[in-house]
């Protein structure tokens, strides 16, 4: 390797300092930016990367892999005798049929497409299944390579303009559902070629809803790619809504929460950067937004509603590291039952994350009890759902960790 290349932290055997630089580096962030984010000093990093102070403590270790939101804990320590997956979970049962049905084209296939109206009563289904079902991967998993296959073919063989752009609104559709699959799975690059395909399958079929749910997803990815890519996340974003706005004075009800859904995601992102004010500015269109919403809607991708914005304001509010805001968001959105399972334990999810930044780290484990109870799919496969757990398997209380070893089993993250 040349002496001007960059050390690669997965091969070479270099100190947590040096390893902790590079990851940093790459993620686009500033010793200011990790420092804050850490709530520690520039100087503080900097004497970490230069190896002046020691490798921290598991709790800030783990902190530490959240921030750069590292594949493996092991990438940051150096230690491989320790692989624990954070941000990218295992491998479901099921992926690799999700792969095949992405990766090929029906370009010789013979047999008849089913009708879009067909397409789009499974597509109902599915979203339902995956709504209701606590392992909801699996279920989609089971849908998803006909309904991949399928709506290609539909495409192919559409016979004019309008069965084409619908059939396109469909297959934007079942790429969507796609990457709620593959999302946090080991295969970053499935997830890009999912997502880029239903952001040209929803431009192609000049259906404003299939735009919108795309974008909406395209900005989670940019996103979580780090904040060297918030940018991005936000380019897609605040392009989309401005496409949109022209239609919101008497849209119906889907685009208007795809609207808001979008509103809330630029939102995040200005949590993400730290940007307290913008942040719970965009909440706030959101919530007005989600107030011109029937009582009783509930978007069937998004989840947008009345009753989400409550998770939606700890969510912000964790993002900031605002830990006593959290909380209090957290009882405001306690009252409201969410539908959907996957949906309700990634709000428990939040929860946690927020009772732990306030120093409550036994609420914050029986609430990821309840997020597990929930849907025990979601909580597998979220990064940091699992830190706050392997954290607690070191607390001091003996209880705390005997609760906390218990359900790192259940998560996979320790052996029984």
């Amino acid at each position: 390797m040349s002496s001007h290349a960059t050390p690669d932290p997965y091969a070479d055997p270099i100190a947590f300092g040096q390893r902790l630089k590079i990851l940093r580096t790459r993620r686009g962030m500033t010793r200011d930016q990790f420092g804050g984010l850490m709530g520690k000093s520039a100087s503080w990093v900097r004497a970490i990367e230069e190896g002046r102070l020691k490798v921290p403590r598991l709790e800030v270790v783990l902190r530490m892999a959240e921030t750069l939101r590292v594949r493996d804990l092991a990438d940051l320590t150096g230690d491989q005798s320790v692989h624990v997956d954070l941000f990218t979970g295992p491998g479901h049962p099921r992926l690799a049929a999700v792969q095949a049905a992405v990766n090929v084209y029906p370009l010789t296939e013979q047999r008849q497409a089913p009708p879009a109206e067909h397409l789009r009563a499974r597509l109902a289904r599915a979203w339902a299944a995956r709504h209701s079902a606590p392992n909801h991967r699996d279920v989609v998993g089971v849908l998803l390579p006909d309904l991949i296959r399928d709506a290609q073919l539909a495409v192919r063989q559409a016979d004019s303009g309008a069965e084409r752009r619908a059939a396109q609104s469909a297959l934007a559709e079942v790429y969507s559902l796609s990457q709620f699959f593959v999302a946090y799975q080991p295969d970053a690059a499935l997830l890009w070629r999912v997502a880029e395909r239903g952001m040209v399958a929803a431009q192609d079929s000049e259906d404003p809803h299939a735009i919108g749910v795309t974008a909406w997803l395209v900005t989670q990815a940019h996103r979580d790619s780090g904040p060297g890519h918030f940018d991005a996340a936000d380019a897609v974003n605040l392009e989309t809504l401005a496409y949109l706005e022209p239609l919101l004075s008497d849209a119906p009800d889907d685009i208007l929460a795809i609207a808001g859904a979008l509103t809330f995601e630029a939102g995040y992102t200005a949590a993400r950067r730290g940007e307290t004010g913008m942040a719970w500015r965009y909440w706030d269109q959101a919530r007005a937004m989600a107030d011109r919403l029937p009582a009783d809607y509930y978007h069937p991708i998004t989840s947008f509603s009345r009753a989400i914005m409550g998770a939606h304001g700890v969510t912000i509010a964790v993002e900031l590291h605002a830990g006593g805001e959290s909380v209090r968001q957290a009882a405001r959105a306690d009252a409201v039952t969410i539908p959907s399972r996957p949906r309700r334990a990634r709000h428990r999810i939040e929860e946690a994350r927020g009772y732990q930044l306030d120093g409550q780290p036994d609420v914050a484990l029986a609430t990821l009890a309840q997020a597990h109870e929930a849907a025990p799919e979601t909580i597998k496969y979220n990064g940091y759902a699992k830190r706050i757990v392997l954290e607690e398997t070191q607390a001091k209380s003996p209880a705390r960790r005997r609760r906390a070893s218990d359900l790192a089993v259940k998560l996979g993250l320790l052996a029984a």
